[in-house]
């Protein structure tokens, strides 16, 4: 027993990084809100937003968690929509910056994780190069929240050994994507942002090598009490979405883990989703 406490006794406990005093410049702590269930966001995550002055924060975050800001919080809204910046992102870059240098304690806060395709690298080199001090917080990213919401395993022995996510957002009218190595079997493609050419995707990886009845899905507001799941195939999806009249943001799943979500839903979608359209699931 003494052995045991002897080791106990060498373990540290740990303590959150004091916060600057006002004379100091602030600090940036970089976010992750998850795909938007509030109980999906860490402790760390939900104890900075309940202490931030300020809250810098995208489209993708949901209400349920910006309600957990102080009352008295300054929330500045820096979200990004399809053809709708409301800041381009080095005006971003450099608002965190001069929030900062105020002393403040600012959250930048991002749907999902920060470093996956939430642009949150080249905001931290900024805040590097001007000598800012920061933190990233991961969260939950919208492949891992919103495929299991949907009743889709990501990877399983039967179905897929590997996992890919990519972006779909349109560059040019184009999608530049690997598309030999995403029409692959026994994996799982995740597609974010692909709402608008998912006709193009869902062409383009047949064009590949992938067959018409592939299974695919798309699934609305994920994690969220407006979640919408539509499951089909590749020659069929882009119509059944166009049907269901899906809005972003959508997250796309395409594998035969796919066929698994029938079965392995767990999440009660909205009731008025599942009467607007007998294809939502």
């Amino acid at each position: 027993m003494l052995a045991l406490l002897g080791q106990l006794e060498t373990h540290q406990v740990y303590s959150p990084p004091m916060k600057p005093t006002p004379a100091q410049a602030g600090w940036v702590y970089l976010v992750g809100a998850g795909p938007g269930d509030p109980e999906l966001l860490t402790l760390k995550a939900a104890r900075l937003i309940g202490e931030a002055d300020v809250l810098v924060y995208d489209n993708l975050v949901s209400k349920p968690v910006l309600a957990l800001a102080r009352p008295d919080a300054e929330l500045l809204y820096a979200g990004k929509e399809r053809g709708n910046h409301s800041l381009p992102q080095e005006e971003i870059n450099e608002l965190l910056v001069r929030l900062a240098r105020t002393g403040k304690s600012v959250v930048r806060l991002k749907g999902g994780d920060p470093y996956i395709f939430g642009r949150g690298g080249e905001e931290v080199e900024t805040l590097h190069a001007d000598g800012i001090n920061f933190e990233v917080v991961p969260g939950i990213t919208a492949a891992a929240g919103v495929a299991t919401y949907a009743g889709i395993p990501l990877t399983h022995r039967n179905h897929a050994q590997a996992c890919v996510f990519v972006t779909g957002h349109l560059q040019d009218g184009s999608m530049n994507l690997d598309w030999p190595g995403l029409a692959r079997r026994r994996q799982t493609v995740v597609i974010y942002m692909g709402l608008s050419g998912l006709s193009y995707l869902c062409a383009k990886l047949m064009e590949h090598g992938l067959p018409a009845d592939w299974p695919a899905a798309i699934v609305q507001h994920g994690t969220q009490p407006t979640q919408r799941t539509v499951t089909g195939t590749l020659g069929n999806l882009p119509a059944l979405a166009d049907e269901a009249k899906l809005q972003a943001p959508t997250l796309i799943i395409v594998g035969t883990v796919v066929t698994l979500q029938n079965k392995l839903r767990w999440f009660a979608e909205s009731a008025v989703a599942r009467a607007d359209s007998g294809l939502v699931t």
